[in-house]
């Protein structure tokens, strides 16, 4: 396993092609905003279901003093086919939970896209050294859309997935930082 410490901005994508962003949120009380949310059944460790079987790591997101502000266990997607799936194949994300897109090496004009959504997301795009450098909240497709014209571009060689508006609630901002082991 490699250590890194690294930045993220929120974002996702592959090169020449789109890929699939997912994040979790049940729909918003009246007067509240829309919130991450989890249908996964009680007790049910994340990831579960189609992600069941994919390697985790834990991502601390740290403001660039250090300062810790929030942390999830998040799916790794390092191969064409999990980056292009994303989150597309999931009902929901657990508040404490992520996935962590990886690269080879870093990318630019990268594009994710909220392809066959049921939720809303926050894509973090993050550089080689892990520094945030684009932040997007996604809501989630509306009726009778498949979520292929919400774009959210970005460049970076890791992108970070979360419950929508996570970062807005734990106060993330482009020039904080991940880190995390792979």
């Amino acid at each position: 396993m490699r250590r890194r410490e690294l930045v993220a901005a929120i974002g996702a994508g592959s090169v020449g092609a789109l890929a699939g962003c997912v994040g979790a949120g049940p729909p918003a009380s009246e007067g509240q905003e829309e919130a991450a949310g989890d249908d996964t059944p009680p007790g049910e460790e994340w990831p579960s279901g189609a992600y069941a079987d994919y390697e985790t790591t834990v991502v601390e997101v740290r403001t660039s003093d250090g300062d810790p502000l929030g942390r999830v266990t998040a799916a790794i997607a390092d191969t064409g086919e999990k980056r292009y799936t994303g989150l597309s194949d999931a009902g929901s994300l657990p508040e404490d939970a992520g996935m962590l897109f990886v690269f080879p090496a870093e990318r630019e004009g990268l594009t994710f896209v909220m392809r066959e959504m049921e939720f809303g997301i926050d894509i973090v795009y993050a550089d080689p050294d892990g520094t945030v450098v684009e932040i997007h909240n996604a809501p989630k497709p509306g009726p009778n859309e498949d979520g292929n014209d919400q774009a959210y571009p970005g460049s970076g060689q890791y992108v970070l997935e979360l419950p929508y508006k996570w970062t807005d609630r734990n106060g993330v901002a482009v020039g904080d930082a991940l880190a995390f082991e792979l």
